[in-house]
């Protein structure tokens, strides 16, 4: 079995002359959406365990918590640690107030949070996200989704101002179109999209994928284990805490899981052939989709992280890689990506600029 951290190699993510360690750390789940929020002295003693081992990119976001991921990672950096890493959070993304009472379920839903993009929200965001981080700028600031009410081009226009004040080094786009990605490029140079890329979602290769490559613009593959499932497959998803908002998901429900069941037994058994676990398997072949990906799996236990990173020397054949490829076909997983799922929170659109009022 694959197994213990070794070198992780760097990576030039984008055009513009960022550089990040080929696999990043998600940190979301610390703080939120995947059960109760985990001890700040156990995780950031993770995220220094990260840091020694070579893994620099350090993803969070402001609905994190909310605000309590970014708080988690400001303590983390102190001493020193700032200048060691690749910081990445995001805006555009807040729970509605007082709509997590009403509905009196604290998982995720889609119908909790708004999404916004005007120029005095981004600055706003951006300056309280500084604060929490104790940071004086952003090394890559994402807009975490996208406001199908405001023009890309007024966003995107108000992040270039930001850039030129020094407060955030390079911009990202998470979840938007493939011409929606263009438009903003166009406004100011794109470093990365982060998208969901795994074995299980796969379909941002019809169109993003090759117009980020085009661009020139690196991509972040957020849940390459999808979401977890890669672990342990439906013995996974029965030991979901109650809390846990993967409960929610449509590929997580009792009438999806058994179907989905079956690419998780041919990944395992792939796996054992190779010699490592199915989370390595699912990891590298991210990995090996090109120099151009960094996947940022995120985990609450050295332990994990440790197999995350071992993934990195598992090495695919193109026979393998075509033998994975072939269990995870279109029709292989059923259920969306996250419930409620709709151009406006995925992939999305905006209107153009002259339709627009700013």
């Amino acid at each position: 079995m694959a197994g213990g951290a070794g070198i992780v190699k760097r990576m030039k993510l984008g055009s513009q002359g960022l550089e990040v360690s080929a696999q990043g750390l998600g940190c979301m789940g610390m703080s939120a959406f995947y059960g109760a929020p985990k001890p700040d002295h156990d995780m950031i003693s993770l995220i220094h365990h990260a840091i020694n081992s070579g893994v620099t990119f350090l993803d969070t976001s402001d609905i994190y918590g909310p605000f309590t991921n970014e708080i988690l990672l400001g303590k983390a950096l102190k001493g020193g640690v700032r200048d060691k890493v690749e910081l990445a959070t995001k805006f555009g993304v807040r729970f509605v107030e007082n709509k997590m009472e009403v509905q009196g379920d604290p998982a995720y839903g889609r119908d909790t949070m708004e999404v916004q993009g005007d120029p005095a929200y981004v600055r706003a965001a951006l300056e309280s996200s500084l604060k929490r981080l104790g940071v004086d700028s952003i090394d890559l600031y994402y807009q975490h989704r996208i406001d199908n009410s405001v023009p890309i081009e007024v966003t995107v226009g108000e992040l270039k101002k930001l850039v030129e004040e020094g407060k955030v080094k390079y911009i990202g786009l998470s979840e938007a179109s493939a011409s929606t990605i263009r438009r903003a490029h166009a406004v100011h140079p794109i470093t990365a999209v982060q998208l969901e890329w795994s074995l299980w979602s796969r379909d941002v290769e019809q169109e993003i994928i090759p117009t980020c490559r085009e661009l020139g613009i690196g991509i972040v593959a957020y849940s390459p284990l999808g979401r977890g499932f890669f672990a342990s497959g439906a013995k996974f998803v029965e030991n979901l805490a109650h809390d846990d908002s993967r409960k929610n998901l449509p590929r997580f429900q009792p009438e999806n899981v058994e179907h989905n069941q079956t690419l998780f037994e041919r990944v395992r058994d792939l796996a054992a052939r190779k010699g490592c676990t199915p989370s390595q398997l699912a990891l590298a072949w991210v990995h090996h989709q090109g120099n151009d990906v960094c996947p940022i799996p995120g985990t609450t236990k050295i332990a994990n992280f440790d197999q995350n990173i071992a993934a990195l020397s598992v090495k695919l054949t193109p026979e393998e890689l075509a033998e994975l490829e072939s269990y995870a076909s279109a029709d292989a997983v059923k259920g969306d990506r996250y419930p409620n799922y709709d151009s406006t929170w995925s992939n999305t659109e905006t209107p153009p600029l002259s339709s627009s009022n700013f």
